[in-house]
């Protein structure tokens, strides 16, 4: 029997997508989009699930192809907009009329994404240190890098570092840069994204030959929306076309949602407000894991 976390696969536009549901029906829809890509929903519905199923229904997917979701096929075709249309149907597989979307890192993109494009279907939106513009993030990574280099005593990754952030090369390049310089900082890497590491994620719910399987799905995932592309094109232009309610969450020391993107959204999103978390990094779900449900209630209430 497969191991569920009051989760289930539900077949959404011809592909098995594993969909988890906490909350009574009669609760205000809410769906969290995760990021990565290929991250998949584990660690947040670990740390949100109990904490928000008393005031919302949070419904947390895997998408296409990552972790506990149906696997992509070499020989089919796979798009962003994939992501976006399967989201969509399975609004109307639920019977809901409107949800409101909490997209988390490059789930945030998918979120606007999806905001822009079915309007109709959305009623709130909240941003969790979200990446609009995939080069812009990427430059503010090798910045973070370059410090923690130089407090390792590392000067000459630390310069290298900073050379790329001030360099021509391409959203992708520079993100393929960063992945590749990251392991050099060997246990520090971890200090880029996280700040607050007192609430752990518990994986033992899987084994460790399981995970391996679900992250070598994710891989493929990951590696056909590079192919495409579409990833790294900016989105910041699309944030003027937001209608609905939003919310930026952002971690004081989260080094993606740079200032340039909170800029954009302060300035063109037309009924925005931001917030920050003060003990965050990138992930304030699980950083500040109370503070961060409080925050969400209040803003859908």
């Amino acid at each position: 029997m497969e191991k569920t976390l009051n989760g289930r696969l539900m077949n959404i536009r011809g592909k098995d997508l594993y969909v988890e549901i906490h909350g009574s029906e009669t609760n205000t829809p809410l769906l969290y989009i995760h990021g990565g890509p290929g991250q998949g929903c584990y660690d947040f519905s670990y740390h949100q699930a109990e904490r928000l199923q008393e005031d919302v229904r949070l419904i947390s997917v895997d998408q296409r192809g990552v972790c506990r979701s149906e696997g992509i096929k070499e020989e089919e075709s796979f798009s962003v907009h994939d992501i976006i249309l399967d989201y969509e149907e399975l609004r109307k597989e639920l019977g809901i009329e409107k949800w409101a979307l909490l997209g988390h890192s490059f789930g945030g993109y998918y979120s606007l994404l999806y905001a822009t494009a079915f309007p109709n279907s959305v009623s709130h939106l909240i941003f969790e240190c979200p990446t609009f513009d995939s080069r812009l993030s990427a430059i503010s990574l090798l910045l973070k890098a370059s410090k923690l280099f130089i407090e390792v005593g590392n000067e000459t990754l630390a310069e290298k570092c900073l050379e790329l952030s001030t360099s021509e090369k391409s959203a992708k390049d520079l993100m393929m840069e960063f992945v590749d310089l990251r392991p050099e900082l060997g246990e520090r890497g971890i200090e880029i994204h996280i700040h607050n590491f007192e609430h752990t994620t518990d994986y033992s719910y899987y084994t460790d030959d399981e995970w391996k399987q679900f992250h070598g799905k994710s891989n493929v995932h990951n590696e056909r929306l590079f192919e495409e592309k579409e990833v790294f094109n900016s989105l910041l232009p699309r944030l003027k076309e937001v209608t609905q309610p939003a919310l930026l969450i952002n971690g004081k020391y989260d080094p993606v949602t740079c200032d340039e993107q909170k800029r954009a959204f302060r300035e063109d999103v037309k009924h925005g407000e931001s917030i920050t978390l003060q003990e965050s990094g990138h992930f304030p779900h699980f950083e500040e894991p109370e503070t961060f449900k409080n925050v969400v209630l209040n803003f859908l209430k």
